[in-house]
């Protein structure tokens, strides 16, 4: 059950009848009219802005519009009161039993509760991580695993059909790099004393792909010319790297549906240039022409070179420049790659894509978008978002060195020390687009400061109840459906209520989540869950009357129980959509 939508609908129900009988015009808009929580609880549960953004449209004032809408919600059975709050909007109080049907649904559906319908339409892609297959991953890369794998895993949840997927980037400069790279270790594992030069990956994660090479082949690789070595060393290296990036992503609980190769997309293996074909699809659209470009806002005119060149009319869909296809050799460019890439996921059904992309990348989103516009013939939409950076520290002091990478410390490191749930669970506890100060001793520490220790902490506090309960009552049924049948209208206390309003937001902040694209929501409704339970316990160490197991008393010893597997049960699915275990025990 969404309360907010159930009122919402309520809402449209009473602007209806106002129209039906002349109050109101007929057909109004209420695509902005939206129902939400009040920011203070002392003016009610509910709020609704229907006569704020309604009121031109109808031809009236707020207050005016807000005053007739009152008149017709106070008609409903479960609004105790309907007050007009401000230039227009409207607060509403609801009866209490309205909760404990909530509440009961909760404790019915466990962590089901909050699950949207099915959204078979639009078919949703989300593609995160896509690292260079050049090396390990470090915490950046981390930061977008995370947060791209927690929204799909949240827009699944909301009902939608979603695919993970990840770019792999092998078909540029840097792969070629990486094989000559991986050759150095090659000639290592023959016994061969190697110099790695500036330019080429230092790291020992090399290591095993060169003493593959040499077990596979022998010396034989050391005569040919690098003309013949080059494209099965590098096919070798992406494997050894894919393999490893895998092997990381799943320490992380991150697994992909799909890995698309950019070198495929160029026929480079064989079979369909995708490219080629794309871009002259644009051109018979006139998306595609001959031009010149001026040079880039503060570039020097003796660094710019002045040439007609292959341009995609971006300035068509909103870009600030037309784009470049092919660079000065003929070969394409990125964004000529990435164009026909966002092609490919339309033409296989995803009309909403987002890409998770580092914040270095914000200045290619304009373009981006407007490609997918183009590409789509404006029948696709996507949402690109951009992860900042993540400070590593230790005890407040940076660091930097890693024993694997040689230059960075890599995620799997951070991984191996910290544990996937508190990477995972503080990798989402800040909005996307803030740097992120992830401090290896604090996210260990067992405290209510750490807040991944916290939220577990929570939910482990649940569990414990209800071993106490079945030690106390053995007899007790603690079924879901013996529990959904306890009089849960004992439930009386403010902080009791507080809780069970918080619990009936949670299918709201799923939606919301899922709306906006933005997992930390979750994130930190569970952490507001958790701490206002924390408070309740504390609370119940001095009034005994609201401890959750009362061996005097087995009905209310029940509701609360109820009320606990409630609280279990959302905390459980917060964290699930987060990625993130809940332990019944902290040890």
């Amino acid at each position: 059950m969404n309360l907010f939508e159930t009122y919402s609908a309520r809402v449209a129900t009473a602007l209806s009848a106002l129209a039906a009988r002349g109050s109101l015009p007929a057909g109004l808009d209420l695509g902005r009219v939206v129902v939400e929580p009040t920011r203070d609880a002392a003016h009610g549960d509910l709020a609704t802005n229907a006569a704020m953004v309604l009121a031109k449209e109808a031809g009236t004032n707020p207050r005016a519009l807000a005053a007739l809408l009152v008149e017709e919600l106070v008609k409903d059975a479960e609004i105790v009161k309907a007050e007009i709050a401000g230039p227009g909007f409207i607060n509403l109080t609801l009866q209490p039993a309205v909760f404990t049907a909530i509440l009961k649904d909760a404790v019915e559906r466990g962590q089901d509760y909050g699950r949207g319908a099915d959204k078979p339409e639009p078919k949703v892609n989300v593609e995160y991580v896509s690292a260079n297959p050049t090396g390990p991953m470090h915490v950046g890369h981390g930061r977008g695993a995370v947060f791209g794998d927690s929204l799909a895993n949240i827009l699944a949840f909301a009902g939608h059909d979603v695919a993970r997927e990840y770019y792999i980037n092998d078909a540029g400069a840097q792969v070629d790099v990486l094989a000559r790279s991986a050759f150095l270790r090659y000639r290592e594992a023959l016994g061969q004393t190697i110099t790695i030069p500036e330019g080429l990956y230092p790291g020992d994660y090399l290591v095993s792909v060169g003493e593959t090479l040499a077990q596979a082949h022998g010396e034989a690789l050391l005569s040919k010319p690098e003309a013949e070595w080059l494209p099965l060393v590098r096919s070798v290296a992406i494997d050894g790297m894919m393999a490893m990036i895998r092997d990381d992503l799943a320490a992380l609980g991150v697994v992909h549906d799909v890995f698309f190769s950019e070198r495929s997309l160029q026929g480079r293996d064989g079979g369909d240039n995708a490219v080629h074909r794309t871009i002259k699809d644009l051109r018979a659209r006139d998306l595609v022409y001959e031009g010149r470009l001026p040079p880039p806002k503060g570039q020097k005119d003796e660094d710019w070179e002045d040439r007609e060149q292959t341009l995609f009319r971006a300035t068509r869909f909103g870009d600030d420049v037309d784009r470049p296809l092919l660079k000065s050799d003929g070969s394409y460019t990125y964004f000529a790659n990435d164009i026909a890439y966002h092609g490919s996921k339309f033409a296989r059904g995803y009309a909403q894509m987002i890409d998770v992309w580092g914040a270095d990348h914000g200045g290619y989103v304009k373009r981006m978008q407007a490609a997918v516009k183009a590409v789509t013939h404006e029948k696709g939409a996507l949402d690109v978002k951009l992860c900042q950076l993540v400070k590593l520290l230790r005890n407040g002091e940076p660091v930097k060195m890693s024993k694997r990478s040689g230059d960075f410390v890599t995620l799997r490191e951070v991984i191996d020390e910290v544990g996937r749930d508190a990477v995972r669970f503080m990798m989402i506890f800040r909005k996307n687009d803030a740097t992120l100060d992830f401090d290896l001793a604090k996210v260990v520490e067992q405290s209510k400061d750490n807040p991944v220790f916290y939220v577990q902490y929570a939910h482990a506090r649940c569990a414990s109840i209800f071993r106490q309960a079945r030690e106390a009552f053995p007899d007790l049924d603690l079924a879901p459906a013996a529990l959904a049948g306890a009089d849960l209208a004992r439930l009386t206390d403010e902080a009791e209520v507080g809780i069970v309003k918080l619990i009936a937001s949670y299918p709201r902040v799923i939606e919301s989540a899922a709306a906006a694209h933005e997992p930390h929501r979750v994130a930190f409704f569970v952490h507001e869950l958790a701490s206002a339970f924390h408070s309740l316990w504390n609370k119940g160490k001095d009034s005994p009357q609201l401890r959750f197991v009362n061996q005097t008393d087995r009905e209310s010893t029940l509701a609360r129980l109820a009320f606990v597997h409630a609280v279990r049960s959302v905390l459980a699915s917060g964290l699930a959509v987060a990625g993130v275990a809940a332990p019944d025990e902290m040890r």
